[in-house]
């Protein structure tokens, strides 16, 4: 008997031991992190906006967590290539990807069947920047304002066009979401790149883009193409004089490129709420807000719950605009 109480009481010490560690689990997790360099992966090559913001981050956390911070770049495969390799990754917050709307939204959109699922292979640590495209006009176009181009486009069937950065970017699908808003028929003209497309709509070759605002103000500020809205919501700090598509007569249109950055799925909740800490830090570091300043990107501090029902909720509204615009990418 006595040596059944023992045991019992061994089992219950046991039990007990286990369910304090399990409490203390997450704070060891966040004291031990971070425990060696960190990687940034970021889909695109060397040189980009993505890789100037990837290495504004990792400068700034280099600092905070007196720990290196590496950039990886890993293009290729529309960013399936570095989604993999942080998919596949120890799941222990020390390799990050590099997030945008167009591997977490677009991509998922356009690509249903590709071979990672962002949503169960990866995990969002925090949305970080908003950039909005400016919706451009060659100056030949006769509308000074959304609601007067919208008329003329419609009075006009298929005589406007509007370029894109490619078939499937986030200027094509900006446009498709326009026209769709606007119930407009204008063509669409894929180009390889925004710089690509820029000398035909200065030309006067195509009629119209969506263009992203640093290369769009360069442009407009120079007198070569007219700005006539910007597609977020709210108007952009570095060109607060552009209305919005929205309080130009499209009430409710939004539409943005994003960036952030999600780690390993399964990663410790600990570990993702102290990157996330460490971005929120990043995101009010001088030195880091005045690039963003500089590529006239707006910084964001998210929470990691945040960022995944934001993600959810962006890549439902492009799904319904590639289904009803029929847009196919091969």
């Amino acid at each position: 008997m006595k040596h059944d109480l023992s045991n019992t009481l061994s089992r219950i010490a046991a039990a007990a031991l286990s369910l304090t560690l399990l409490t203390l689990a997450p704070g060891v997790a966040a004291q031990a992190f971070p425990s060696k360099p960190i990687r940034i992966v970021v889909p695109f090559a060397a040189g980009g906006s993505s890789d100037v913001l990837a290495r504004a981050i990792a400068k700034s956390m280099t600092e905070g967590l007196k720990t290196p911070v590496i950039v990886e770049n890993r293009p290729g495969a529309g960013g399936v290539i570095a989604m993999e390799a942080v998919a596949r990754a120890t799941p222990d917050g020390h390799t990050l990807l590099f997030t945008t709307n167009g591997t977490h939204s677009i991509g998922p959109a356009l690509y249903p069947n590709r071979k990672i699922d962002s949503v169960k292979e990866l995990a969002p640590v925090a949305l970080m920047h908003t950039l909005p495209n400016v919706l451009l006009i060659h100056p030949s176009v006769p509308a000074k304002s959304v609601g007067e181009l919208i008329a003329y486009a419609k009075a006009n069937p298929g005589k406007l066009n509007f370029a894109s950065a490619g078939n499937g970017s986030a200027s094509h699908l900006f446009g498709e979401l326009f026209k769709l808003a606007a119930g407009i028929d204008i063509v669409h003209v894929p180009y390889k790149g925004g710089g690509a497309a820029m000398p035909d709509l200065i030309s006067g070759q195509v009629s119209m883009m969506l263009e992203t605002i640093p290369s769009a103000l360069a442009q407009v500020r120079s007198n070569k193409l007219n700005a006539l809205a910007v597609t977020s919501a709210k108007r952009a700090a570095a060109a607060p004089e552009i209305p919005t598509i929205a309080e130009s007569g499209i009430p409710g249109f939004d539409a943005f490129s994003w960036s952030g950055l999600s780690t390993t799925a399964g990663t410790p909740p600990a570990v993702i709420a102290a990157l996330n800490a460490e971005s929120a830090r990043v995101s009010r570091d001088p030195a880091y807000l005045e690039i963003l300043k500089s590529v006239g990107v707006e910084p964001v501090i998210s929470s990691a719950e945040a960022f995944d029902t934001y993600i959810k909720r962006d890549t439902a509204k492009w799904i319904e605009v590639v289904k009803k615009a029929n847009i196919k990418v091969e």
